[in-house]
């Protein structure tokens, strides 16, 4: 038995059990604010991540700063107790139960997808984006450290059209995909930052030739072709962390002082529970 991951894994479950239960004291306790960004941010979540949402929000108002808006689209599972509870964490924050406007005549199965299927509904959302000016789309379990002040100077950036998280490796719908050299630099729609509306055509056109239902990456894949059709740009890996190396240890390589954030992807969340720990306790 790896007795170290196991550890991890228990403190990290028992952290989050603490936050959840304390979730009310913690959002009356404001962050101090440091800065105001010349940004929105929307975020997309549900019931089932609540905790790792409220952390999120929080870390960005201490890290980042105060942008002009911070919404939350709920995926229809957010009970009023928790829409008022996330609206308390601070005046930008808003939750939005409306669904993001769609562009007309889509095809059936696509407006089907895009209102439907979990991963779909986010895919809407990016495609909404950016409403009124630079516009970041961050996942709920991604957590921000100190160097995420460099977020006010990347959304002053609006020569590219827009900045995406790399990810590790192509975490994609191999379906969608019609040469091997279209899986380079791979994209993650965890963390995405938006200058100007993006052609979005190319990568729905995969998305209408899709034989058979659509899967978990379905929405990562369409979301990468669009990315690299309109010459977005990666983050630099090193700040912008997105990585498994560490699953089956004790410590977490990454967190830092040095690092804009981490995305604590499902195979190494419970180090965003000891990750933030160690935070509010430093």
């Amino acid at each position: 038995m790896n007795l170290a991951y196991h550890s991890a894994r228990l403190e990290g479950k028992i952290a989050r059990a603490f936050y959840r239960a304390a979730l009310p004291m913690i959002v009356r306790h404001r962050r101090h604010i440091a800065r105001e960004l010349p940004l929105d941010v929307f975020a997309y979540s549900g019931e089932n991540t609540l905790p790792e949402q409220v952390a999120s929000i929080r870390s960005f108002l201490a890290h980042a700063g105060r942008p002009k808006q911070f919404t939350v689209v709920s995926d229809g599972s957010y009970t009023a107790a928790s829409i008022e509870l996330l609206e308390k964490i601070d005046i930008c924050v808003r939750v939005q139960k409306t669904r993001p406007v769609l562009p007309p005549e889509l095809p059936d199965a696509t407006r089907c997808y895009l209102t439907e299927h979990p991963t779909g509904k986010q895919l809407a959302l990016l495609m909404s984006l950016p409403t009124n000016g630079p516009t970041l789309y961050t996942d709920s379990d991604v957590l921000f450290f100190p160097g995420a002040h460099e977020l006010a100077d990347l959304a002053r950036k609006s020569s590219v059209s827009a900045f995406y998280q790399a990810d590790y490796h192509f975490s994609g719908d191999e379906r969608l995909v019609l040469d091997p050299a279209e899986k380079q630099s791979p994209t993650n729609t965890g963390f995405i930052l938006l200058f100007r509306k993006l052609d979005w055509s190319r990568a729905l056109e995969r998305l209408r030739m899709l034989s058979g239902p659509p899967n978990f990456f379905t929405n990562q894949t369409v979301t990468h072709l669009c990315m690299h059709a309109n010459g977005a740009v990666a983050l630099d890996p090193g700040k912008f962390v997105l990585q498994l190396d560490d699953q089956f240890i004790y410590r977490d390589r990454y967190a830092s002082a040095s690092i804009a954030i981490r995305h604590y992807v499902n195979p190494v969340r419970h180090k965003f529970w000891t990750a933030l720990a160690h935070q509010i306790f430093q």
